[in-house]
Formats: structure tokens, sequence, C-alpha cells
């Protein structure tokens, strides 16, 4: 692994509390940095990638799959869900387009609520 050196400058008051933190985890606190800018870069990343595939998402597309499978049988013993709607949100414009939200039940199947907004 190639590394790199960087003078980091923090506020007082942060470098104590990381060190603290270092040690309460049992590593150095180059280490702890190390793992918080890995863990930072990680989250942005994976924001954009969820951002870029939210982006090409066809919500009509993935309702009407949603709609086509499962049925009216209900689930096998042990295997049910309590309803629990999921909101599924692209913009004001695919909102206003729609008259409201898209809403997906735990079992399924998907309505559309112009009060809900």
């Amino acid at each position: 692994m190639t590394q790199a050196n960087y003078a980091l400058r923090l506020q007082a008051s942060l470098k104590r509390e990381a060190e603290r933190l270092a040690k309460a985890e049992g590593t150095t606190l180059n280490q702890f940095i190390n793992v918080a800018v890995a863990e930072k870069v990680a989250a942005l990343r994976t924001a954009d990638f969820f951002r870029e595939r939210a982006r090409r998402a066809d919500v009509p597309a993935a309702l009407a799959l949603l709609d086509s499978i499962g049925g009216d049988e209900p689930p096998p013993s042990g295997d049910e869900l309590e309803e629990c709607p999921i909101v599924l949100r692209q913009g004001a414009a695919t909102q206003r387009r729609h008259g409201g939200e898209a809403w997906i039940s735990a079992t399924g199947s998907s309505t559309r609520s112009a009060t809900r907004r």
C-alpha cells in the first residue's frame, strides 16, 4: 500500500477528542484518522451511487412489477409482515405528475395517495 504524508491541522479540542477515542479503541491517532477518512469517503461514494441509481429508476415499472407478483394468497405461517408502507420519492415533479407519493405495502401491493404530500 502506497502511503502519502499530509500535515493535518486540527482544532486542539478536536485533536484531544480524537486522541481519547483512538486510545479507547486501542489504536493510534494516525490509524483512527485513516479509518475516519476512509469511512467518510465510502459514505460519500455510496450516496453518489444511490443518487445515480435513483436518477435512472423507473418507478412506474417497479410498481407494475410488484403488482404483478405475489397475489392474494396469505403468507405461509411464520412469514407474515406487519403493514409498513414505504414512501418512494422522486422529487416534486414526480409527485405532482402522479398526484402524490407512491406507497408499497409489505404485501407488495402499490397504491397512489394524493392526500399525502
